[in-house]
């Protein structure tokens, strides 16, 4: 009788869990819509709908990613590349100097010193050891605009008719007119979020490396330059183009006149992205570089603009229930006590990284640069999101090795994600809303 009572527990209380995650996918299909022209974001809603389900007296066990390590790592991961697939899938023009100089500067200036920033503060002012700091650091640096829409690039746009088409100058699709081009500051972040996302994995190497190590480099500094910098980077860019390029001969070729077999396109995305990530890590190579990469690559090999939609459309509502299933997640946690290591200082670190280290940083990387804007440069410099990436790369250093800060690393870095998820929610659409009302108005001056 005893064993019997125990198990309706656990049952009631899986079935409430299944409840909440219900109504987190209820929201997203019937509400999402709602909040495009609203200073709010769904992500705050599925942040604050998991804490409050969690907080409640209903008997449900709160998710720990420090209990559950490889579920952690595992459900972060799978979140994050369906996110850089969608990504890549996105953006019109094909990498080269001129017209990525944007993302150039804010890969090659603003996120080092973002990290650098971060591991200081993390030493000096939290008191982490140099490699959880590093740690860190690396986890805190990717980007994340999927977690506000309003600055990202849209989805590809209908096939126009040949007599319509527009030739581009400077990379670009020639489908789109020239006012319906990606504009510079949304391609700037989400170009930004594609690749750092799979360039703070050398960093988390870095900090496992000075874990088991020690700061003397000499022992461990070649392997790491030679192997985690640059083979896996060169592994995952040749794998994501060669595979993107064979994966185009597959997908782009199916039939999209009916629903049917627009669905089937969609779940090409899926076997797309798993294979992308899969094949790369085989062969020692950054899997989320060559997601993105490989998404980049599908995005310009173009029969029909229809079958870019179909594995755009597919990408998105994935990443968007992978989303909210991961913010739920992360809203319990908190309400189970994942702020309970908490300290001033380690919450200090996430303000100062959302309102001065990332934005300084940035405004220093854009400098002089043309392309963008006086004002284009200081939302791109502010609008640093941090969300599922850095609880990936987290949960990934903290399950390779032993970090006896762990408790205040989960902390500091759920503590950012959550103050970055309503600050940048809140403030996303109605800046970006004034932007684009500025640059109609300068436009029609």
């Amino acid at each position: 009788m005893i064993e019997l009572s125990k198990t309706l527990i656990l049952l009631e209380a899986y079935d409430l869990t299944l409840v909440v995650v219900g109504l987190g996918v209820l929201g997203l299909a019937a509400l999402l819509h709602r909040f495009e022209n609203l200073p709010f974001s769904f992500p705050i809603l599925a942040l604050a709908l998991g804490y409050i389900a969690f907080a409640l007296p209903l008997g449900l066990t709160p998710p720990d990613p420090r209990q559950h390590g490889s579920i952690a790592v595992h459900l972060a991961e799978i979140g994050v590349i369906i996110s850089l697939f969608g990504v890549g899938l996105k953006i019109d023009r094909l990498p080269n100097l001129r017209t990525w100089s944007s993302t150039w500067r804010m890969l090659g200036i603003c996120m080092p010193l973002t990290m650098v920033g971060v591991a200081l503060l993390g030493w000096w002012m939290v008191g982490l050891a140099p490699a959880a700091a590093v740690l860190l650091a690396a986890a805190l640096a990717p980007t994340d605009p999927v977690l506000a829409s309003d600055v990202q690039v849209g989805e590809p746009e209908p096939e126009v008719p040949d007599d319509e088409r527009v030739a581009s100058d400077e990379g670009r699709s020639p489908n789109r007119a020239p006012a319906e081009r990606e504009d510079e500051l949304r391609f700037t972040l989400t170009s930004e979020a594609g690749l750092n996302d799979s360039l703070a994995f050398p960093f988390t190497y870095l900090s496992l490396f000075m874990l088991t190590g020690g700061l003397s480099a000499s022992d461990w500094f070649t392997q790491w330059l030679l192997i985690d910098v640059f083979y896996r980077v060169f592994a995952g860019v040749t794998a994501g183009v060669a595979v993107g390029w064979v994966l185009t001969h597959v997908l782009l070729r199916l039939p999209v006149k009916t629903e049917q077999e627009k669905m089937n396109v969609g779940v090409g995305a899926l076997a797309a992205t798993l294979l992308l990530y899969s094949l790369t890590e085989c062969v020692g190579g950054y899997g989320f570089l060559a997601v993105f990469i490989g998404g980049l690559t599908i995005r310009h090999r173009e029969p029909t603009q229809q079958s870019h939609q179909s594995l755009h459309i597919f990408a998105e509502q994935a990443e968007q229930l992978l989303m909210t299933g991961i913010l739920i997640a992360l809203g319990g946690a908190i309400a189970g006590g994942l702020f309970a290591s908490l300290t001033w200082e380690a919450a200090l670190l996430g303000v100062l990284l959302i309102f001065v280290v990332r934005p300084g940083a940035g405004m220093v990387a854009l400098a002089g640069e043309k392309r963008l804007s006086g004002l284009d440069r200081c939302i791109a410099s502010f609008f640093g999101i941090r969300g599922i990436g850095c609880l990936y790369y987290l949960a990934y250093g903290v399950h390779e090795g032993e970090f006896r800060d762990e408790n205040l690393l989960w902390a500091a870095c759920a503590f950012t994600i959550a103050l970055s998820v309503v600050v940048h929610g809140v403030s996303a659409s109605p800046v970006i809303r004034f932007r684009d009302r500025r640059a109609r108005t300068a436009g029609e001056g």
